[in-house]
């Protein structure tokens, strides 16, 4: 058994904040269930159980009971990927709590000793801090959700254990259903506190200046923190290397890498690595291909119907960049275009087990107009260019099928941008600029609307 533990202040937030997103089954043997706690310290306690890998296997009601276990046992692995893609907001809310009651004690304590001027000052602070509230009070109304939500985990992590050890079927069905609804309510929450709208973006931070002018580079979305592996393809067709480094570290220094060759060649550059595998499009066709790293074996190819290939309906700047994969908060994405939508975005939701598509969007957004996409939060965003002076220019909301036009810049320093990925379980976006490897942090607002809903 390994336990986890978590310090404050994230306690209530990742005992149980992110089972409902959809993940890959483990492949490795004898993971059965994670249960959580409190320790009086305050800390989060998650603890692994492991059984002999015989237990579960006799018949096929102890495989359907294994994979309910797999389920519960996806709250650790994506807590982790939460607290590091929440952290940071949680702290701005607390500093943000703290100047409003330093600031309205200021103002209780003036009593004329301040001047007109330094008083309209304060007053004009503390109206811009104002709505602010609304979001701390939604924020304790979700802690209160939470703790009923890890006790329900609680208690069916304690049913799973009861029927395994028995090995019986009598209550399956219901386990199964309680298992789809926490799902639900824990992918909601999760969504509700980790989400928000795009504000803003940072400077670039150059990590690495290497390879041709086009490219990709990535880590895993869905990997814990201890998982620091980068992934390095270089040009926008016909390769089949990709170089995988252990660390970020190791990728600066361009040491401590292996090597993979895929067996079907790339087009483009918009690959994504999620959970373990490589998603991107096969070489002259519309076919999406997973191929698995550790196993070094394809999973699954689909043609994506419909779809433009072969420089059909790329980016503006070319390259065979027909078809882009995207990863969010709530999974994996494809963005290309079809003749049937006149060349305007298509997004889809793509199931990362079967590659079949869940659903699709037409954006109305002309492709060939685009420099880069990428999705936050079930929301598309479209850069105008992808040369010097590009801004996020165009948002498409996936939950209400309706766009926007914005106007966020982002300092485009080597002036030609052939990938553009976000990543969130770091919050950052992922760059191949002219030959360099850029970073930049995003600033995320979370509305509060007067309803309580996100």
């Amino acid at each position: 058994m390994w336990p986890l533990t978590v310090p404050p202040p994230l306690l209530l937030l990742l005992c149980s904040g992110l089972a409902g997103q959809t993940l890959f089954q483990s492949p490795e043997e004898g993971w059965q269930l994670y249960t959580s706690a409190q320790a009086p310290d305050g800390k989060c306690i998650c603890t692994a159980v492991i059984p002999a890998q015989s237990t579960c296997s006799r018949d096929g009601r102890s495989r359907e009971l294994r994979q309910l276990m797999e389920k519960v046992q996806n709250v650790s692995q994506s807590m982790e990927v939460l607290e590091l893609r929440t952290y940071r907001d949680l702290q701005y809310v607390r500093g943000m709590e703290t100047l409003m009651r330093s600031l309205d004690a200021r103002l209780r304590a003036a009593d004329g000793s301040l001047s007109a001027k330094s008083f309209q000052e304060l007053k004009d602070r503390m109206t811009e801090l104002l709505p602010l509230s609304s979001v701390l009070e939604q924020y304790k109304a979700d802690t209160r959700t939470i703790v009923r939500l890890r006790e329900e985990v609680r208690n069916l992590s304690g049913s799973l254990a009861a029927i395994q050890e028995e090995m019986g079927a009598y209550g399956y069905e219901d386990l199964q259903q309680r298992v789809m609804a926490l799902e639900a309510r824990l992918h909601a929450c999760a969504q509700k506190l980790g989400c928000g709208k795009l504000t803003g973006v940072s400077n670039p931070i150059t990590v690495r200046a290497m390879g041709s002018r086009f490219g990709s580079w990535m880590t895993d979305t869905m990997a814990p923190s201890a998982d620091s592996r980068v992934w390095y393809m270089d040009g926008y067709y016909k390769g089949r290397r990709v170089l995988e480094f252990r660390t970020l570290g190791d990728f600066i220094k361009g040491q401590n890498f292996i090597q993979h060759l895929l067996p079907q060649p790339w087009a483009g550059t918009g690959h994504v690595v999620y959970n373990g595998s490589l998603f991107y499009n096969k070489y002259q066709s519309n076919v999406v291909v997973k191929y698995h790293f550790r196993s070094r074996s394809v999973l699954v190819q689909r043609s994506l119907p419909g779809a433009g290939y072969n420089n059909t309906f790329p980016y503006s700047w070319g390259g065979f960049s027909d078809m882009d994969f995207m990863v969010d908060e709530s999974g994996l994405w494809a963005v290309y275009t079809t003749n049937q939508n006149a060349g305007n975005i298509v997004v889809s939701r793509l199931d990362p087990h079967t590659l079949e598509v869940m659903r699709s969007w037409d954006t109305g957004y002309p492709k060939r107009s685009a420099g880069e996409a990428f999705m936050i939060c079930g929301v598309l965003y479209v850069t105008n260019s992808h040369l010097a002076g590009a801004k996020v220019y165009f948002a498409y909301f996936t939950n209400t099928s309706s766009y926007e036009y914005t106007d966020v810049p982002f300092h485009n320093q080597y002036s030609h941008i052939s990938m553009l990925d976000y990543n969130p379980r770091e919050r950052a976006l992922y760059t191949w600029n002219n030959g360099h490897q850029v970073l930049y942090n995003v600033t995320l607002f979370h509305v509060i609307s007067t309803s309580g809903d996100p």
